[in-house]
């Protein structure tokens, strides 16, 4: 089950999806790097750059391995302030998209890249950091159309579905740093209150990077430049939410479940009500196939069985 347009070795990710059918590795057996990006506009273009990226290396049950972040000083104006929070001074010393390429290989080595929205995200991943030599291929795993696939929510932006799901707005979401915990937190709740087992459709992930692979923690130090964290008040977290971890208790979710899941590629765009009757439905004409074919399969099974039989009873009779 893929989800891109079919040529992942052009692109950063190539993204998968989770599934309640018996199909694919099971989804609380992998690791996840789950990602946050803001740039200087709403979308890549020639005058759009990243200039804040976060990453969390987690376990399916919401332990976090690794945590990354940094402002990026990107090739173009910083603009978007009023969206992103991020202004010219606070990029200065940042490093450059390209200097980042070892720390992101290292942390999405043996994970599934996960974001909400990561249609986008990969994207940007595309413009700023292949030409770096960031790996091509990478699993992916967008939680917006996992979500609208598997529960029935009003809204899926990440702060409505986090506050429906478990009760929390989102910490300082306007910050990658912020996106990313709150993405990971959802992820690490959605498959530890599945009504059943959830399987990863997709690539699988690479063999993780060799201990003592190239790399720096948001520390760092031994390189030629230092990872800068974002100082202005939007999007800021406070001293005690930057020590907050993913594996605080896991919250608990409302029956939400969609009895069918729906196609996560009928998930992508506005999902408006045109678009969720237009799934529902599609999933319904998925699951009358389905049956149908198990009927006859039964059917064939027991015919079978009775011309056995009979083959038996006249040989013997």
């Amino acid at each position: 089950m893929l989800l891109n347009d079919g040529h992942p070795g052009r692109r950063a990710l190539s993204l998968g999806a989770l599934t309640r059918r018996p199909h694919g590795r099971r989804a609380r057996d992998l690791d996840y790097a789950v990602i946050g990006v803001r740039a200087t506009g709403p979308e890549p273009a020639p005058d759009v750059g990243v200039c804040e990226i976060a990453v969390l290396r987690m376990r399916a049950d919401g332990v976090v391995a690794r945590e990354f972040s940094t402002l990026v000083e990107p090739s173009v104006s910083v603009a978007w302030r009023g969206m992103n929070g991020i202004g010219p001074s606070d990029v200065i010393g940042a490093p450059k998209a390209a200097e980042i390429v070892p720390d992101l290989a290292e942390l999405f080595a043996g994970a599934v890249v996960a974001g909400h929205g990561l249609a986008m995200t990969a994207r940007f991943l595309d413009t700023d950091f292949l030409p770096a030599h960031l790996p091509r291929g990478l699993p992916g795993l967008c939680t917006l159309r996992t979500l609208r696939s598997q529960v029935d929510l009003d809204g899926y932006s990440l702060a409505r579905a986090s506050y429906a799901l478990n009760g929390r707005w989102p910490t300082a979401r306007h910050s990658a740093l912020g996106e990313a915990r709150a993405v990971a937190r959802l992820l690490a709740e959605l498959l530890q209150n599945a009504p059943g087992e959830f399987r990863y459709v997709g690539p699988q992930p690479a063999r993780p990077a060799r201990p003592g692979a190239a790399g720096r923690n948001s520390a760092a130090l031994g390189g030629s430049f230092r990872l800068k964290a974002r100082t202005s008040p939007r999007g800021s977290l406070p001293a005690s939410a930057a020590r907050e971890s993913v594996a605080g208790p896991l919250a608990v979710w409302p029956h939400r479940w969609r009895p069918l899941e729906l196609d996560p590629a009928l998930c992508a765009g506005a999902f408006g009500p045109d678009d969720r009757a237009a799934a529902v439905r599609d999933a319904e004409r998925r699951s009358q196939g389905r049956r149908a074919l198990a009927v006859g399969a039964a059917v064939t099974s027991a015919l079978a069985a009775t011309g056995a039989a009979r083959a038996l009873a006249h040989r013997f009779g």
